[in-house]
């Protein structure tokens, strides 16, 4: 298995990642897993996804993230870890 540089860009597709699942690499409070439970679009029709609402499985609270900060390997692994 290859370890990926903190600051490689993973591919992420933004159709896909509705209720997908993420591990925080510096869990704050207990929250460590979240799911992506909405999208936040953007106000011109067409345009590319803005953020995403993270919420988090322990405390059910709602975050809203860049959607890009997902792809931030030193903030966000994917998947459940």
């Amino acid at each position: 298995m290859h370890r990926l540089a903190a600051n490689v860009l993973l591919p992420l597709h933004p159709k896909k990642v509705l209720n997908s699942k993420w591990t925080a690499v510096k869990p704050q409070s207990k929250e460590k897993h979240f799911v992506v439970v909405s999208l936040v679009e953007p106000d011109v029709t067409g345009a590319p996804l803005v953020a995403v609402i993270l919420e988090a499985v322990y405390s059910k609270r709602q975050q809203e993230v860049p959607w890009r900060s997902l792809q931030d390997a030193t903030q966000w692994r994917q998947g459940w870890r």
